[in-house]
């Protein structure tokens, strides 16, 4: 489906000079003299490559629709990450980069969401909140509990996440994947 460049929104998949992109950001601008214009900055689904583009209102693009399926991660396999199609049990291994920062999140028989582009792979989407684990977290220093100041923790997976003075070591917590963020204490 065409679109034209001022209607161009973050979180859209565009076909772009031969290429998948995903719109990272948009700033629509309307100079004093001249047409007025959408600078978009994408990431590229294949390579990973960003780039920034300037669309004129009177420029069209391609809007791209992703086909979704459900899969279950079952392990890692070196640089691979091994996921079954949870419909007909058809195994697929997956570089790890494909999912950036957000692999360390990975928990075995986690169900994700694999984003297919002519029945291509191009990004695994986790649930946005998982449960871990703290296995460190620094002592509170007497005298600091009066502010709401955060302190550094390490949860099981390595990661480290800022968390309230009151989580201690063994605690588990949910943590919002994409930021990074201590979201509550688990159930």
């Amino acid at each position: 489906m065409k679109i034209s460049g001022v209607d161009i929104r973050p979180g859209n998949i565009l076909e772009y000079e031969k290429g998948i992109w995903k719109v990272a950001k948009t700033q629509h601008t309307q100079p004093g003299k001249g047409g007025a214009f959408m600078q978009v900055e994408m990431k590229n689904l294949i390579d990973g490559r960003k780039t920034n583009v300037r669309f004129r209102s009177a420029d069209t693009v391609e809007k791209v629709r992703l086909d979704t399926k459900d899969f279950q991660f079952l392990y890692a396999e070196g640089e691979d990450l091994v996921f079954m199609d949870t419909e007909n049990y058809d195994q697929i291994n997956l570089p790890a980069d494909l999912l950036g920062d957000a692999a360390a999140f990975l928990q075995d028989g986690m169900q994700v969401l694999l984003e297919l582009w002519e029945e291509r792979p191009i990004s695994v989407q986790l649930p946005e909140q998982v449960e871990a684990t703290i296995v460190e977290a620094d002592a509170v220093v007497k005298g600091q509990t009066a502010s709401s100041s955060y302190k550094p923790a390490v949860l099981d997976n390595g990661v480290r996440v800022m968390v309230p003075p009151h989580i201690e070591s063994g605690t588990r917590i949910v943590v919002d994947v994409y930021e990074k963020a201590y979201v509550r204490k688990a159930d």
